[in-house]
């Protein structure tokens, strides 16, 4: 009998660990609303056949950096970042050239980056995409040697990005009022880029990095960015009266801004850009940067999980 028992111990043992460890990294101030109730959904929904996992807590800016390196450490199978895209790129990144998968559970303002992915914004459904466990390898990026993994860029909407950083408030609305409020003073970027052997001199309101869609929101900078095809994009917004604000919004929205004679997309794999301006975002988070930056895609640099 006692022999009976120690073959089933063993066997229970194997299947122990067998099993895939999955990280929860949840950011408690991420988006509007509470996170209380994200610990039982995840409790209820992960397969736990398939899963062992422990739940985080960000405590401080940069801390799911941090997690994200111990998770490395620690040879996790699947991390999983609760919250915008700003807590995805603090995980993400340090999971870049890894065997270590990202996944998400969105609760954040934007969700840029789960939107594009087909990632429901419903946290059960966003918990089974767990369990199916399907991914892709895609791109990541690299700006001056800084990674980040959707979108990134210089100008207007870099400046909206520190105004809604520093705000208090989280949510649509709020980038909708720092937007209008910016927008009326802003003075165009001289930029000057370099790429696929040319060199093209275009003031911009704005010129955005893609390697994804969208901003959040269903905002769509880039509808033809794919994360798989070894490319990025570059979107330059060009100076537009006021009176094309509905228009230009309206576009953005349906994926169409293409189509404006206000944009001009580039499709390149490494580019230069200079440009007398000092402030950027990478994933929506504010940053300084220098006055040339380098920008080359990373291919197929990051496994994360994917929704439909």
């Amino acid at each position: 009998m006692s022999s009976f028992i120690s073959i089933f111990d063993n066997i229970h043992s194997t299947v122990n660990l067998s099993k895939k460890k999955v990280w929860f990294v949840i950011n408690p101030i991420s988006g509007t609303s509470s996170k209380d109730t994200v610990p039982a959904i995840i409790s209820s929904q992960l397969d736990s056949k398939i899963f062992d996992y422990e739940i985080k807590y960000t405590k401080f800016k940069g801390h799911g950096s941090e997690i994200g390196k111990e998770a490395v450490r620690n040879k996790v199978d699947i991390v999983c970042a609760v919250g915008g895209d700003g807590s995805v790129h603090d995980i993400g990144t340090t999971l870049i050239g890894t065997n270590i998968k990202l996944a998400i559970l969105p609760v954040g303002s934007g969700n840029g980056l789960a939107r594009h992915l087909k990632i429901p914004k419903d946290l059960k459904d966003a918990v089974r995409c767990i369990n199916k466990n399907n991914s892709i390898l895609m791109d990541t990026v690299k700006m001056n040697n800084a990674p980040l993994l959707g979108f990134g860029g210089f100008g207007l909407d870099a400046l909206i990005a520190k105004k809604f950083n520093e705000d208090n408030k989280r949510g649509f609305w709020v980038y909708v009022k720092h937007a209008t409020k910016e927008f009326f003073k802003y003075q165009p970027i001289n930029f000057t880029i370099e790429t696929n052997g040319e060199i093209k001199k275009i003031p911009g309101l704005m010129c955005t990095v893609a390697n994804t869609s969208e901003f959040g929101n269903g905002f769509i900078v880039s509808p033809k960015s794919d994360p798989t095809d070894g490319k990025l994009e570059l979107v330059i917004l060009k100076p537009f009266s006021f009176w094309k604000i509905p228009f230009v919004m309206k576009n953005y929205f349906k994926g169409k801004l293409q189509r404006e004679a206000v944009s001009e997309v580039i499709s390149f794999e490494t580019a230069t850009i200079e440009m007398n301006n000092s402030l950027g975002h990478y994933d929506g988070e504010p940053t300084v940067v220098s006055n040339k930056v380098i920008i080359e895609v990373v291919p197929k640099s990051l496994h994360i999980i994917i929704g439909k």
